[in-house]
């Protein structure tokens, strides 16, 4: 066996190609520093980890993990010094990276990819972890949601005894996950008033996870989030210890809720708007006040909180705006249509729809997407990315006529076009998947209307 070159060696080395790849625009260096650390030692990302005297935090969910980490690191940035791989990089080589960089911090706060999670808990060993939701989501990478959910229940029983799990009760197969870790922490929704007549076809997790029966739901908020029970007893939502509750929804601007905790309640203002934005909030709030937050802080941190790229990001283009919103499954596109119906729905909006890998190469979930009560207000969509036609296709079966469709593959020619049918002064909506949230972000960077993502996220 070879020996094992010195980390410091290993460190320089891999800053260097950080460094190297801002310098040629190869995406800011988020992942290839650890690819090439993961590459000379695999188990330097362990003893890095280790050097942070107040330890790790994870958080891991197919939706919103990029937001709730975000808005955890914005409430406890005031009293630590943060290692957070904001980029959104969130496989084993994308956590390494932030690692790397991250000189003089005292505690790391990460988003996981769901399949990476295993892993990442068994070389980080966090102090606390929080899990936000298992929907369907790319299901060529990661299997069905039952296998993610068993792979998860072994990563949480292998977590440290003193390690502080807090997950979102209002998932089925999350509260089943909890039971391998004693003194789990449940968070939730509480307020029956936002809640949706029933569950919408796509949800996923209708089934009691014990006896197979279908659950009966006092409140379904978002896909089969919501208030469950089994009929024949055998599971149901636990006790919420900090809940969401008094929610108000304000169009596509903000919300607003009453965070409950056994420390005592404060109102929360956001600067984001949706109900799935409710849920980020909560999540982080619970994963902060594991980590020592106070409810104050709690509060102020989520007060300043503004948009993760790409989630409800907002970019001037002269006098008009985009609106970017990431959609990537029938969940949360499901979400993103019922917040933009809310708040009033576009007369123009771009979809671009990528089947790469990060993407998942099976696109047909858009057929589980209700873009229906988009379409009485819809006066033209423009559909964009590399399936472009099927989404066109998509629309066309929806019942949009065939002259409201325009195809156009080209992500900068469809954004072009959006903004030339977008009168002055308005706003126009894009929903893009994840590579094409990251080309649309490539592309008004180039343009100088925004900068590089990697900056502004730090």
């Amino acid at each position: 066996m070879r020996p094992r070159p010195p980390l410091a060696l290993e460190i320089a080395a891999a800053r260097g190609v950080a460094a190297l790849s801002r310098r040629v625009g190869a995406g800011g260096g988020t992942t290839i520093p650890g690819k090439l650390l993961a590459e000379i030692d695999r188990g330097a990302i362990d003893r890095l980890a280790a050097r942070l005297p107040d330890g790790t935090a994870v958080v891991s969910a197919t939706n919103g993990k990029t937001t709730t980490t975000a808005m955890t690191a914005e409430i406890l940035r005031p009293r630590h010094r943060l290692a957070h791989n904001a980029a959104g990089a969130n496989l084993v080589s994308g956590v390494a990276s932030a690692l790397l960089t991250a000189g003089g911090a005292d505690l790391g706060v990460f988003e996981v990819d769901e399949g990476a999670l295993p892993e990442l808990v068994r070389r980080l060993r966090p102090r606390a972890v929080c899990l936000g939701n298992l929907f369907r989501d790319q299901l060529d990478r990661y299997g069905e949601l039952e296998l993610v959910a068993e792979r998860w229940r072994e990563a949480v029983a292998g977590l440290p005894e003193d390690a502080q799990l807090v997950y979102n009760a209002d998932d089925p197969q999350l509260a089943a996950v909890s039971e391998g870790h004693p003194g789990s922490v449940a968070f939730g929704l509480d307020d029956p008033r936002v809640a949706r007549p029933s569950l919408q076809h796509a949800a996923d997790s209708k089934f009691c996870v014990v006896c197979g029966t279908p659950y009966a739901y006092a409140a379904a908020y978002v896909g089969h989030l919501g208030d469950y029970r089994c009929p024949r007893g055998h599971h149901a939502r636990p006790a919420l210890e900090v809940a969401a509750r008094e929610i108000a929804l304000h169009g596509l601007d903000r919300a607003s809720f009453q965070l409950d905790t056994p420390e005592g309640s404060r109102r929360i203002e956001l600067a984001l708007p949706g109900l799935y934005n409710v849920y980020n909030a909560v999540a982080a709030a619970a994963l902060a006040r594991s980590l020592g937050a106070e409810l104050d802080e709690i509060a102020e941190g989520l007060g300043r909180f503004s948009a993760a790229f790409g989630r409800f990001e907002r970019v001037a283009v002269g006098e008009k705006r985009v609106l970017l919103l990431l959609i990537k499954n029938p969940a949360g596109a499901n979400e993103a249509v019922r917040t933009l119906v809310d708040g009033g729905a576009p007369q123009v909006l771009v979809v671009a729809l990528n089947d790469e890998i990060a993407d998942g190469r099976d696109v047909s979930w858009i057929w589980d997407v209700d873009f229906e009560p988009l379409l009485p207000q819809l006066d033209r969509l423009v559909a964009s990315g590399a399936r472009a036609a099927e989404l066109a296709l998509r629309f066309r079966y929806g019942g949009l006529d065939e002259d409201a469709i325009e195809f156009e593959p080209d992500l900068g020619n469809a954004l072009d076009r959006g903004l030339e049918l977008t009168p002055a002064g308005g706003e126009l909506v894009v929903l893009p998947t994840y590579t094409a949230m990251l080309g649309l972000q490539r592309l008004l960077t180039s343009r100088g209307l925004a900068s590089p993502y990697w900056e502004r996220s730090r």
